[in-house]
């Protein structure tokens, strides 16, 4: 092969599908699929030293994301996702090249800033690498369950909760449809409100915490009800120990898990936007390849 064959062959990369964000709903906007555009595109067939190239296996459909969708999210923590840029979120993948020293081929990986792509090159030491025995082979279950959505629902009733042992409290769950409330479980004198995440709030233009009407603000006052923010985030300290004890329970079988999976990165759009219509039950999952 000539030099200039080489440079071309080089230059060619490899062909790949990905899903970028095509607009914006808008401030009150109600998100549909056509917000997000599947599109051919390349990536090198070369890795650097220190970068794995992964193959998508499952991708995370969240709530929060829809922060993601506007200009402004909100929040100090999460970035808007640009126009005609690949999209992002939890992932979870298998190694095809490693020029990094703890990966290898065949090693399962997931990382909270997955691109919503077929394939893609990835900084090794962003990586955590998953051990399927845990979640008796369900990798996807470390997107859920034994993942962050876990972790929220474990430590806000842990950090949050104010659960006594032995006082016959009683929990109610708003949205135990839902990826965190189906794991997780009260308007009484002296309780408690847990804020982590109002997906019915997320198309308005409010702050969140949204505030409360007069009537039920006066009620909460009367009453001695606590309404706190949880935010997982604060608690990754306690994140290795809190999986492992989600793994054990999902092991053992008292841990009752579901999924909402939908098949095909081209369909990811319509998952998002049926979530956010309330049609998953557990957590939702794209399964982009086996």
């Amino acid at each position: 092969m000539s030099e200039i064959q080489c440079e071309i062959a080089a230059n060619a990369g490899m062909i790949i599908q990905r899903v970028v964000l095509n607009s914006r709903p808008g401030k009150n906007g109600v998100p549909v699929a056509e917000n997000f555009r599947l599109e051919q595109s390349t990536i090198s067939d070369m890795i650097q030293v220190g970068q794995v190239r992964v193959r998508t296996m499952y991708l995370s459909v969240d709530p929060y994301m829809r922060c993601r969708m506007n200009e402004d999210t909100g929040s100090d923590y999460l970035l808007p996702w640009q126009l005609s840029e690949v999209a992002d979120g939890g992932g979870i993948g298998v190694v095809e090249e490693s020029k990094h020293d703890n990966l290898a081929k065949g090693d399962f990986v997931t990382s909270f800033n997955w691109p919503w792509q077929t394939v893609a090159i990835l900084d090794g030491s962003l990586l955590q690498k998953l051990v399927p025995q845990l979640v008796n082979g369900r990798l996807s279950y470390f997107l859920g369950a034994a993942g962050i959505t876990g972790l929220t629902a474990l430590l806000g009733i842990k950090e949050k909760g104010h659960v006594t042992v032995g006082a016959n409290q009683t929990m109610v769950v708003s949205g135990a449809a839902g990826a965190c409330g189906s794991l997780a479980g009260q308007m009484n004198q002296n309780s408690h409100i847990i804020l982590c995440g109002q997906i019915s709030q997320y198309n308005k233009d409010v702050p969140y915490p949204p505030p409360l009407p007069p009537d039920i603000e006066k009620i909460q006052k009367e009453r001695n009800i606590t309404r706190e923010r949880f935010l997982v985030l604060n608690y990754m300290d306690k994140q290795e120990a809190s999986v492992l004890q989600l793994c054990q329970w999902i092991q053992e079988g008292k841990l009752k898990v579901r999924e909402t999976v939908v098949e095909g990165l081209a369909n990811i759009g319509a998952a998002f936007q049926s979530m956010m219509n309330g049609g998953n039950i557990g957590k939702q999952i794209v399964s982009v390849s086996k």
